[in-house]
């Protein structure tokens, strides 16, 4: 399986590796590939304070079903309720400040984007570097980047993951709960996020 060489071959070079998961299908799917490489990679997790209930209970079920090495990342500064007053300041405070300090730490970022997802990834590439906001530069490795929706259930029903179940629900992009709603548009799978106003949060656009 070539995802499984390119990530062989990454990890081959990295001294300190990590992987993000926001514990949604793809997340869930390119976990149980990195970990058949490297069982005890860190596997790095936001907590923004406005998950699903739903999202932690799944989440605390895999981390105990693989035996994680989950690390929670959390802003020193919690402003819960943000997102009333603006959305990007939220997600600059709860995501992307507390992952972009804690990849100060790692040299090769693991990430379950792909290609299908929205218009902003179109262009992803599987390894690319990535600077952090500090100058540092990282190599950031997306596995699953040619990959489309239909690949992910596939694999999973595959290899019998259980999946997150707000996805039963109708969701098909599943971030905070505040800002987080049913896809207005079917062949927009991340429009139910941030009301329409953005495709991302920020943490994988690259500092200027």
């Amino acid at each position: 399986m070539k995802e499984l060489e390119l990530i062989a071959e990454q990890l081959k070079h990295a001294k300190n590796p990590a992987i993000t998961s926001s514990f949604q299908h793809e997340c869930v799917v390119l976990t149980d590939l990195v970990r058949q490489v490297k069982p005890d990679i860190p596997v790095l997790f936001l907590e923004t304070f406005h998950h699903f209930p739903q999202t932690l209970t799944y989440r605390d079920e895999m981390t105990k079903q693989y035996g994680l090495n989950l690390v929670v990342l959390k802003a020193p500064e919690p402003k819960i309720g943000l997102w009333k007053e603006s959305t990007k300041a939220c997600c600059d405070v709860h995501k992307v400040g507390p992952l972009f300090s804690a990849l100060e730490n790692y040299d090769v970022w693991f990430t379950a984007l792909r290609r299908d997802q929205s218009p902003s990834r179109a262009n992803l590439k599987e390894v690319e570097p990535f600077k952090l906001p500090s100058g540092k530069a990282i190599t950031k490795v997306a596995p699953l980047a040619a990959w489309t929706v239909r690949d992910v259930w596939r694999y999973a029903k595959e290899h019998q993951i259980k999946l997150l179940p707000l996805y039963e629900l109708g969701y098909t992009s599943i971030g905070c709960e505040p800002c987080t709603t049913l896809p207005p548009d079917p062949n927009e799978p991340r429009s139910g996020r941030w009301q329409g106003q953005t495709l991302e949060c920020g943490i994988h656009l690259e500092a200027k």
